[in-house]
């Protein structure tokens, strides 16, 4: 770590975390690439406890918004997550990841929501697809529309469906057809 940086980790709060590929060479191109990714962030969130509210997985490199981990340090998670990826993607190449990774500390709800947005908006800007519901992977989707996706992401959806599965809320039901379907 470089001489005056200090991380605060270990306080409970939700972090920012980016991190790149080898000299920002295009590592996740091919869709199974991105699949290995979102396989091994899904391994490391059970392994470690993690929560996932957000993330993109960009050609070049990755954008997660998470929590601490229970169990363990974020900065174990995320050398398991990068070393599983690389085994699996390295190749003949001599390196995948960039050392180290970008931290930022969520510190209020008001930045939450903001980097949430640039994570989701990121493909788009990149100029990757044209809505972020094209771009498969992120956790957009999730927060649209409640679809699971392969990494088990924490927002109003799942939080409803584990109410359900405890019982502390009503099954979820069809509503209704509109009177103007019907022939």
């Amino acid at each position: 770590m470089p001489w005056g940086l200090k991380r605060f980790h270990q306080f409970g709060q939700t972090h920012v975390v980016t991190f790149s590929c080898y000299h920002r060479r295009s590592s996740f191109i091919a869709a199974s690439a991105k699949r290995i990714f979102e396989n091994a962030l899904e391994r490391v969130r059970r392994s470690f406890g993690l929560c996932i509210y957000g993330y993109v997985v960009m050609p070049d490199h990755v954008h997660l918004l998470m929590s601490e981990p229970q169990r363990g340090t974020l900065a174990g998670a995320l050398k398991s997550l990068k070393q599983g990826v690389s085994r699996r993607l390295i190749g003949d190449a001599e390196h995948f990841w960039q050392k180290r990774y970008y931290d930022f500390n969520i510190r209020s709800d008001e930045q939450f929501v903001e980097k949430l947005g640039y994570i989701h908006l990121n493909p788009v800007r990149r100029g990757l697809c044209d809505r972020l519901e094209d771009w498969e992977w992120s956790s957009f989707m999730q927060y649209a529309t409640g679809c699971e996706g392969r990494v088990e992401i924490e927002c109003e959806w799942m939080a409803r469906k584990r109410e359900r599965a405890a019982g502390k809320l009503s099954p979820a039901r069809e509503l209704p057809r509109s009177s103007q379907n019907r022939a």
